[in-house]
């Protein structure tokens, strides 16, 4: 049943309250959840060789959404402090005292302890990784204070995912995966550099510290360092998981939609800097077609 289906059936102090805690959550913004589920799949398709089993499907999957929830809560309650001032974030739940930080509290560690116990479904190497998953998604949002790399640090909380699954799908994580969880830092402290690029004047202004800061005029040529990499790393793991021409196909069109992010963004303008942001979403997604193109024709051919 829908969200707001469900919420008709609920007094309306209960409607309120489970409105703003989807909101807090981010469930009307799926562009989060969407650039997390992406490097999870690249790395179950890898690991299984194909289409994963069904239950590891199902946990990652959902993980995804309650970690990502979850990231999003507590980065609210770590940015109290800050996201009243910015014109983007001044509407929050957090920032409005709609959710109190109690609440906010709450509700995060409701969602990781149902992150958790799906988890716990999984091999013991995939439970202890967990924990460093938890770790990284709740240490992130207090980075921006002390370092103007927290894009850096949220690539590597994103892609934690990536050798869980080979964990929990080999019981090992090879050095398949680790190249895999490069490509995606490079590729999250890029797309997250787009969206600091939208709130780049009122970071300054707060004392906040990001890399679109970091990067100053440099930053349309930092970008692209960035995107190199990422392309550079997905090359070689391609290399490695000897992929066929679906898997460099979806890497030639994820090229493209990054040029066409530069050309959205050339402007620094706050508007073109978030669509280039949320463009990220076809760049995952195209990666990930390559991948489970790549092996479903494998299938096919050994069953002809």
């Amino acid at each position: 049943m829908p969200i707001h289906a469900l919420s008709t059936l609920l007094p309306p102090r209960w409607r309120e309250r489970l409105h703003q805690y989807w909101r807090l959550v981010r469930g009307d913004r799926p562009i989060g959840w969407l650039l997390l589920l992406w490097p999870t799949w690249w790395g179950l398709w890898l690991a299984a060789k194909g289409v994963p089993p069904a239950w590891p499907l199902v946990v990652f999957t959902l993980g995804v959404w309650l970690t990502r929830s979850a990231g999003c809560v507590i980065n609210d309650y770590a940015d109290r402090w800050l996201d009243g001032s910015v014109e983007r974030t001044r509407m929050r739940p957090l920032a409005t005292g709609a959710v109190s930080g109690r609440e906010a509290l709450a509700v995060f560690a409701v969602l990781m302890l149902v992150a958790f116990a799906l988890v716990l479904s999984l091999n013991r190497l995939t439970v202890w990784m967990s924990v460093v998953g938890v770790f990284l998604a709740a240490t992130y949002p207090y980075l921006k204070r002390y370092t103007y790399l927290p894009q850096v640090y949220l690539g590597m909380a994103f892609g934690w995912g990536i050798p869980m699954a080979f964990a929990a799908l080999t019981g090992d994580v090879p050095p398949l995966a680790w190249v895999l969880y490069v490509a995606n830092i490079f590729w999250a402290t890029a797309y997250d550099t787009w969206y600091a690029m939208v709130d780049r004047d009122d970071d300054l202004r707060m004392g906040a510290k990001s890399t679109a800061i970091l990067f100053g005029e440099m930053d349309l040529i930092a970008q692209g360092v960035l995107y190199a990499g990422m392309f550079l790393a997905l090359a070689l793991a391609g290399r490695q998981a000897a992929l066929g021409w679906p898997y460099w196909a979806g890497l030639g069109v994820a090229v493209v939609l990054v040029a066409w992010e530069f050309g959205l963004a050339r402007t620094r303008a706050r508007a073109d800097c978030f669509r280039a942001f949320l463009h990220n979403h076809w760049v995952g997604m195209a990666v990930f077609a390559g991948i489970a193109l790549d092996f479903a024709l494998r299938a096919k051919t050994l069953a002809a």
